[in-house]
């Protein structure tokens, strides 16, 4: 458990070290939301109006919740896999370095080693996303609060859920990363394509049906799906307190992918959490034997 420990501080203090890279996985979700906020709330404001009833006598507010846990939702799902990339790049600098050889010449164990890596990713990972979260929220104060503490408190573990299946992702692909030029290769292909394949950029609904079945069986779309449901939760019950009608109701929750179908059933949320969590165990299991493996050769 020590060299665990030892080696988990290192990585992430070798993370900090670098503040260029801190300071821009900082940033990123900000000028995210940013860019939500200044170029699409408009958009989705208006198509919320368009998708409810013109008799319906709405306020602002309501509306202004609906759009801004769109918007978080959608900038949580994405930061939680972009950013465990950049965080995870220091697996991939030691090799670059070459301190990877320093590290195993020494009396650790692979596993061990690889463990650090993830470890060491999760909490700056965290770190950056649960302040992003905090923004977001101070966001969707100012612009239509209806969440609950249980809301918050179901957000932080999407979050989470998210940030641990991101990380595993990440510790995975980058285990095969040598290079400089491979780590800007992957982080640019990640930042700019995961929005897309998460339904975080455009709701899945609005995809072609092959594409949209593809989509439904990737684990990252769940991470998506339950941030919606958490963040828009309140704002749709205030919907149906304003007397909007139920077949209504849910099919402007489909449209916004607050709800997901499998073979035309509706997946659980507890299901979609134990998806991801099984997809997170999978993927750090296949790490690990990936490392161990690789050192025996």
């Amino acid at each position: 458990m020590k060299p665990l420990i030892i080696l988990t501080k290192r990585n992430s203090k070798l993370y900090f070290k670098d503040k260029g890279m801190f300071f821009s996985s900082l940033i990123t979700p900000m000028i995210l939301l940013v860019l939500y906020a200044t170029f699409l709330a408009k958009v989705y404001r208006e198509s919320f109006k368009s998708g409810l009833s013109a008799g319906l006598n709405l306020s602002d507010q309501v509306i202004g919740g609906l759009v801004g846990g769109q918007l978080i939702s959608s900038l949580l799902a994405v930061s939680c896999v972009t950013v465990a990339f950049c965080a995870n790049m220091v697996m991939v600098q030691d090799k670059v370095t070459g301190a990877i050889r320093d590290l195993t010449i020494a009396p650790v164990k692979r596993s061990t080693l690889s463990f650090s890596y993830y470890l060491s990713a999760v909490g700056t990972t965290l770190l950056v996303c649960l302040s992003a979260m905090g923004v977001g929220l101070i966001y969707l104060a100012s612009v239509g609060w209806y969440l609950t503490a249980a809301d918050v408190l179901h957000i932080v573990g999407d979050v989470v859920l998210l940030v641990l299946f991101g990380t595993a992702l990440s510790s995975l692909i980058n285990f095969f990363l040598t290079t400089q030029g491979q780590i800007s290769a992957v982080g640019t292909i990640i930042s700019s394509a995961y929005g897309f394949i998460c339904g975080a950029y455009m709701p899945i609904a609005s995809f072609s049906p092959k594409l949209k079945k593809v989509i439904t069986w990737l684990p990252g779309t769940y991470g998506t799906v339950l941030l919606r449901r958490h963040t828009m939760r309140g704002a749709f019950g205030a919907l149906k307190d304003a007397g909007v009608p139920a077949p209504a109701l849910k099919a402007l929750k489909d449209s916004v992918d607050c709800s997901l179908y499998v073979n035309d059933k509706a997946v659980s949320p507890a299901a979609m959490a134990a998806v991801l969590a099984g997809t997170t165990a999978v993927l750090i299991g296949i790490y690990i034997v990936m490392s161990v493996i690789n050192r025996r050769r």
